[in-house]
């Protein structure tokens, strides 16, 4: 008797699915746009609601006036805070201050930034680069006000600067304008040390080599081979200085005795006044006055290079 076998077809086993990650991670290889657009989308949408919107928050609040008899907020919309702001005598010296001290603080940093900078690029050994950086960064780690009541005691009557040039005539700027540019100068400098020794560091060896050795002089080959090499370094440097100075007030408050500065009426006008619509308009002046800074920036090219 022949034994029969009979044999039961297995059902076939279907491939596995690819998975939804792998699916979308082959679709995102093959459209970059998508990918780029996704990975943007998060900080693109912090910076709409935290910048944008508080921007168009604050034009709207420089809108609306305050009823003079019960203190309150009227929502009505009307340009009277703006007009007064731009056509108020006091709101246009101390416009001009503004500008004036932050213009003259990044000419002083950008100057002092810059033998240091090309120093620590060109100059020092690798060590030495490093115990620069460092003691570059490290006011940076101290507290602010602690380091503006400290250039307050400094630039006192009687005070450190007082003792070193007494002997030679000299005297203490004291409380003022003076002693708020060399307060602020020295907070922001080394905002505009660090960019500016980045640019210098992009700078080719070879190309001094050469300039040396064609015969061109130290100022001249500074002058027309490294300054426009690092034009944009010092660009980003100033718009640091400048942009921070523009809309400083703790600094005036501490070593500026009664010089105002635009953010010191922002300041005063939230606080003791409690009339927020015109601090809002205010507020919209240095806002202004850097994004013409950064537009002027933007017609000579150097922010293309960044």
């Amino acid at each position: 008797m022949t034994d029969v076998t009979t044999s039961v077809a297995r059902p076939a086993v279907p491939a596995p699915r690819e998975s939804m990650a792998r699916r979308g991670s082959i679709f995102l290889s093959k459209h970059p746009r998508v990918r780029l657009s996704l990975i943007l989308s998060a900080p693109l949408f912090w910076l709409g609601l935290v910048y944008i919107a508080a921007l168009a928050a604050l034009l709207i609040t420089a809108l609306w006036t305050v009823d003079s008899f019960t203190g309150q907020i009227s929502q009505t919309w009307t340009l009277d805070n703006i007009i007064t702001v731009l056509t108020g005598s006091l709101y246009q010296t101390v416009t001009l201050r503004t500008v004036g001290v932050a213009l003259l603080v990044t000419v002083i940093d950008v100057a002092i930034a810059l033998p240091i900078a090309f120093y620590m690029a060109k100059v020092a050994s690798p060590r030495m680069q490093r115990i620069l950086v460092i003691a570059i960064l490290m006011p940076l780690w101290a507290s602010y006000l602690v380091k503006a009541y400290a250039w307050r005691s400094v630039l006192s009557q009687g005070g450190i600067f007082d003792w070193l040039v007494s002997p030679f005539g000299g005297q203490s700027p004291g409380y003022g304008l003076p002693a708020t540019i060399i307060t602020l100068s020295y907070l922001w400098l080394p905002y505009v040390i660090l960019p500016i020794y980045a640019g210098l560091e992009r700078v080719p060896d070879s190309l001094l080599e050469a300039s040396g050795d064609l015969g061109g002089r130290t100022f001249p080959t500074l002058r027309l081979i490294v300054l426009p090499m690092i034009w944009p370094a010092i660009i980003a440097g100033s718009i640091f200085s400048f942009s921070l100075s523009l809309g400083d007030y703790i600094t005036v408050n501490i070593v500026g005795g009664a010089n105002q500065m635009l953010g010191n009426l922002v300041y005063t006008n939230v606080g003791a006044a409690n009339n927020l619509p015109l601090a809002a308009a205010i507020a919209l002046v240095p806002i202004l006055i850097i994004f013409a800074y950064l537009a002027a920036v933007r017609r000579t090219g150097a922010l293309n290079n960044l």
